[in-house]
């Protein structure tokens, strides 16, 4: 494998070259270290536990089997879109939340495998969709903005878009 050794050194190059950048502009960069651990923990403590209530709720919804009855239903609607039916989960907690979204993913990951057309799918939809809900609340929250008016409909277009692209991107560069 051709620069193999140059690959396996990026990280800890780029973490010396930082370090050396902060010390050469006399920036205490263990301390910098330490605040940035500090907020990520931080943040950590502020996901964790509605990553915990999306990801029960949808444990749930599979349990009872309203997630299977609804991917029964929705299975012609999806089928003829090119989306394999059984992404419901992902396809509806993807616009509420990307943790939760990601840990749908990788159990459908687990349960069909990675090269899967299930797992391929849900990889990229995974990569092509955004948190809705999260980043309106955001950005429109950042701005003052008390009105959504067409985004929210707009948005969730785009995210069925990127879910149709997805599945349909997977299915002409793998098959399926």
């Amino acid at each position: 494998m051709v620069g193999g050794g140059l690959f396996d050194l990026l990280v800890p190059l780029l973490l010396a070259g930082i370090a050396l950048y902060g010390a050469g502009r006399r920036v205490d960069v263990y301390d910098g270290l330490l605040t940035g651990a500090g907020e990520g923990l931080g943040v950590l403590f502020r996901i964790v536990p509605a990553l915990i209530a999306l990801l029960t709720a949808v444990y749930m919804l599979r349990a009872s089997g309203a997630l299977e009855l609804a991917a029964e239903l929705l299975a012609p609607v999806l089928e003829r879109l090119g989306i394999p039916p059984e992404t419901i989960a992902l396809l509806l907690v993807r616009p509420v939340s990307g943790s939760a979204a990601l840990g749908v993913g990788a159990d459908l990951i687990g349960t069909y495998g990675p090269d899967s057309l299930v797992g391929r799918t849900a990889a990229v939809m995974l990569g092509s969709t955004e948190t809705t809900f999260y980043t309106i609340a955001v950005y429109f929250g950042a701005a003052g903005i008390r009105r959504t008016r067409y985004t929210v409909p707009a948005a969730l277009c785009a995210d069925l878009a990127g879910f149709v692209a997805a599945s349909w991107s997977v299915r002409l560069l793998f098959g399926g």
